[in-house]
């Protein structure tokens, strides 16, 4: 297991039994088997895992919610599972649903939250900054997915916590909000606070994480920064037979048979957007270039896709829907 300088948040062997299960002579049914990790001050910890690996059961024993099995947890070296009113001031949670009464609206509810910390992070400037004025004087029920995140963001962090949990924090986000909540969590992290992150978005892990856990049918099966896991699960893309993608957009109705072999994939996914998929070569490139010469056809835009944090995760834990 890494040692990070100061851990915030430490779990070793996790094991966490659900049951019994009628139809197994009541045996119980192993949801985590056996997951490690450490995640550090000033850093943001990626989970990522499929539907039914264990990461939202992971984080709850983290977080005290749920009792666990087996192994051991130290959160700001506390046990969660004993957790005493100082260590709940010290960490602050966003769930996915939120869980903020519906009735209420955000700036009274804030402000009741905030009355229950000693030193509470100032209203006004959290307020401003996650544009929560915009919409003070709706009710949580009418508020919108993005608006709920955000207001919800800043529950979590409105007792002013060391350590951060956040559960899908981009979900229902519209561009500008999420640029907005991307930010302000570069921010956290820089100014030391640790952070863990649950995300089904590879983007995002890939973007905000400083190091990454994937854990499969409850168990640690790859961890690493995105570099280091980009680096061992990725092909050589020096080597020749190296699968690589092109995409570019030109004019719709293009007709590029015998341009390239036919090995390669070469098709128009929507209307004046083409991918070439194979093993492509620098021959290949320039038989493409030269037909688009020939034909007075001269791309919008052209790329060559590389290899993503989403590619290495669906590589490891399968590509099957679960």
């Amino acid at each position: 297991m890494r040692s990070p300088k100061s851990p915030v948040l430490s779990i070793n062997g996790l094991i966490k039994d659900v049951g019994p299960l009628p139809t197994l002579d009541g045996r119980m049914l192993r949801v985590v088997s056996d997951v490690s990790l450490v995640a550090g001050r000033g850093e943001v910890t990626a989970l990522l895992g499929a539907n039914g690996a264990g990461k939202t059961t992971t984080i709850e024993c983290a977080q005290g919610l749920q009792k666990r099995s087996g192994g051991t947890i130290s959160l700001l070296g506390e046990d969660p599972g004993n957790a005493r009113a100082e260590l709940r001031s010290r960490v602050g949670v966003m769930l996915q649903d939120g869980g903020l009464p519906p009735s209420a609206r955000p700036l009274p509810l804030l402000r009741h939250i905030a009355g229950m910390y000693r030193n509470p992070r100032p209203l006004d400037e959290l307020v401003q900054r996650l544009g929560i004025d915009a919409f003070s004087r709706t009710t949580v029920r009418r508020l919108s997915g993005g608006q709920k995140q955000r207001l919800a963001l800043a529950a979590a962090l409105i007792g002013n916590p060391e350590v951060l949990f956040l559960d899908e924090p981009s979900a229902g986000l519209d561009p500008q909000s999420r640029q907005l909540v991307f930010g302000l969590i570069s921010e956290l992290r820089d100014s030391g606070m640790g952070i863990i992150l649950t995300t089904h978005l590879m983007d995002d892990a890939q973007r905000l994480a400083d190091y990454v856990y994937i854990i499969d049918a409850g168990r640690n099966v790859a961890e690493g920064t995105v570099a280091q896991l980009l680096q061992h699960h990725t092909p050589d893309m020096t080597r020749k037979d190296h699968v690589r993608t092109l995409h570019f957009e030109a004019l719709p109705g293009l007709d590029f048979t015998g341009v390239l072999p036919a090995e390669v994939d070469i098709r128009e996914t929507r209307a004046g957007s083409y991918s070439a998929t194979g093993v492509l070569t620098p021959e290949d490139l320039a038989a493409l270039t030269a037909w688009w010469a020939a034909h007075g056809v001269m791309p919008g835009s052209m790329s060559m896709e590389a290899r993503s944090l989403e590619d290495v995760f669906l590589d490891i834990s399968g590509r099957e829907v679960r």
